[in-house]
């Protein structure tokens, strides 16, 4: 009976490491999954309009959209971002906190300042910028975003034309 019994018990805890190993190695997965598709978060420029100008510089109240990808609500504290044209940085903004919702998408407010003297140059790539900090769940991640906008979104939130 004794040897019958060890048997089993063997078997459960085989069973029981099995199990467990199956999990952390799943959740593994998935969080690297997760992870992957946060790195893809879209980002498009709803408004902008400006707010100041003096000779220094030029400030503007701007609205983003983020896109969320992934199955995970991230929620995002203060993002800095910087806006580029021709390898050289013209300004730079920071935007509010925000939670980005799973599969789904949020509007953030916040404000960019361009440099004046940026003003008088001729403008052909125009990019975004900026890494935001999303706390998830235990751990936060850093997740870096770029951003092209059209022709004309360039032109309404950068160009002043």
């Amino acid at each position: 009976m004794g040897l019958k019994s060890n048997f089993v018990i063997n078997g459960m805890r085989s069973l029981v490491k099995g199990i467990i190993i199956a999990f952390v190695i799943g959740i593994s997965l998935f969080g690297y999954s997760q992870y992957a598709l946060a790195s893809q978060i879209g980002v498009s420029i709803m408004q902008s309009h400006l707010l100041e100008k003096n000779e220094k510089s030029s400030k503007y109240n701007v609205e983003l959209e983020f896109n969320n990808p992934s199955l995970l609500v991230l929620t995002a504290g203060t993002t800095e971002f910087f806006v580029i044209t021709n390898d050289e940085v013209i300004g730079k903004g920071e935007l509010e906190s925000f939670v980005l919702p799973a599969l789904g998408s949020s509007s953030v407010s916040g404000t960019f300042v361009r440099d004046s003297i940026a003003d008088s140059q001729e403008d052909s790539s125009v990019k975004i910028s900026g890494t935001t900090k999303y706390n998830v769940i235990f751990t936060s991640i850093d997740v870096p975003f770029v951003f092209y906008p059209s022709e004309e979104q360039a032109r309404e939130f950068i160009h002043q034309n």
